[in-house]
């Protein structure tokens, strides 16, 4: 516990020193390195980045401890190491894309290969003929199919809302009792996310410039809500007001070891309430995981190989079966310093989770539930204290 509260001091302190720089009023700067916090912590007293990459130089070296499991001590260790590459980035210090994505995100670092892009527009073009959208190029059929699937503007929050109250219900009918709570949509515009997850107002905000299906919105009212963000962070929150978890479990932390397997556990919502039902949520799924794919590879792009956003856009736009204006405005946040590796997380994050799930048997699910939500994790902590179970 002592160690998890000087993480979270320490992670506290930092946070006040990246604010502390002048930067825009845009909404990811106003985000900081800490965009959610869920219980009080005071934060380290800091001089500057130096004194930090001391203070974390010194808690590496307390570990292992006796009072700290191999899976603690473990994700301590990696948390750490994101937060001294997190630190060489603001300094300005050298530091590749891909030891940034490697330290911080703890994700292969490197382009999705072209196979498995056209594994999942295979998987596409597949549930396209079944739903009878043939005859013509992917592109095209894809388009047809999207263009009828539309939710119009005018529905999408009373469609996201109905649909977030069924993942109440599956939630609380196979997973935990969530019956207690609630998160209301709202449309927002000229931000830089399809929804986000305002867990302070208990708000999920749904950017009104983006076209929705009914898979879309689907995935959002698991990602964000139910049994994602607002999940995920209730019951870290009260683990850590009843003393359950360190007190680094109350900190959501951009860009750092966590990041992965927050998302991930956002993405694989669906399979854990079994909600994936028929040709059209599969077509969602390959859709959803194709272009989260892109984004890495954009991501890529961008800042290892040098690539303009001008230069990216037809190539997202074509592989991902989207317009070039939504592509690009998909792609805003990738010049973010902060959070460009941060694109990582999603796809990253969504195959480690769902490579343990696929192993999960029915009558393991609670008990994989319990080590997933109730301790922080990386994708390799997740994989090696399970599978050492």
């Amino acid at each position: 516990m002592q160690i998890g509260k000087d993480l979270a001091e320490l992670t506290a302190g930092i946070d006040a020193l990246y604010r502390s720089t002048p930067r825009s009023d845009g909404f990811l700067d106003k985000e900081g390195l800490i965009p959610v916090a869920m219980a009080e912590v005071a934060p380290r007293p800091l001089r500057d980045y130096g004194h930090a990459r001391e203070e974390l130089s010194a808690l590496a070296a307390r570990l292992p401890t006796q009072s700290e499991s191999a899976l603690r001590a473990d994700y301590v260790g990696e948390m750490i190491d994101s937060l001294l590459a997190l630190l060489d980035t603001f300094e300005e210090r050298p530091i590749s894309f891909a030891d940034r994505v490697r330290r911080q995100i703890r994700v292969p670092q490197q382009m999705v290969p072209d196979a498995e892009l056209e594994t999942y527009r295979g998987i596409i073009r597949q549930k396209l003929d079944e739903l009878g959208y043939g005859g013509g190029s992917l592109g095209e059929d894809f388009a047809r199919w999207e263009a009828q699937a539309r939710i119009p503007a005018s529905s999408v929050l009373d469609v996201l809302r109905d649909l977030i109250a069924e993942g109440r219900d599956r939630v609380s009918a196979s997973m935990y009792p969530f019956a207690h709570e609630w998160m209301e949509p709202e449309g927002v515009t000229q931000v830089p996310f399809s929804a986000y997850c305002d867990y302070p107002t208990r708000k999920v905000l749904l950017n009104l410039d983006f076209p929705y299906t009914r898979f879309s919105l689907k995935h959002l009212a698991t990602h964000e809500v139910f049994p994602g963000h607002l999940v995920h962070m209730n019951i870290r929150e009260r683990a850590v007001a009843e003393g359950r978890m360190p007190l680094d479990g109350a900190q959501v932390v951009t860009s750092s070891a966590s990041s992965a397997l927050f998302e991930g556990i956002a993405d694989n919502g669906l399979f854990f309430l079994d909600w994936v039902h028929g040709p059209e949520d599969e077509l969602g799924v390959a859709l959803q995981r194709l272009r989260s794919a892109m984004r890495c590879n954009a991501a890529w792009m961008m800042h290892e190989q040098g690539m303009s956003l001008d230069e990216i856009v037809p190539v997202v736009a074509e592989k991902a079966l989207q317009d070039p204006v939504t592509a690009r405005s998909r792609l805003a946040f990738l010049g973010h310093n902060l959070r460009a590796p941060f694109v990582y997380a999603y796809y990253g994050g969504d195959m480690a989770v769902h490579e343990i799930w696929k192993t999960v048997q029915p009558e393991q699910r609670r008990d994989f539930w319990a080590y997933l939500y109730d301790n922080m994790h990386t994708p390799s902590t997740l994989r090696r204290h399970w599978q050492g179970r």
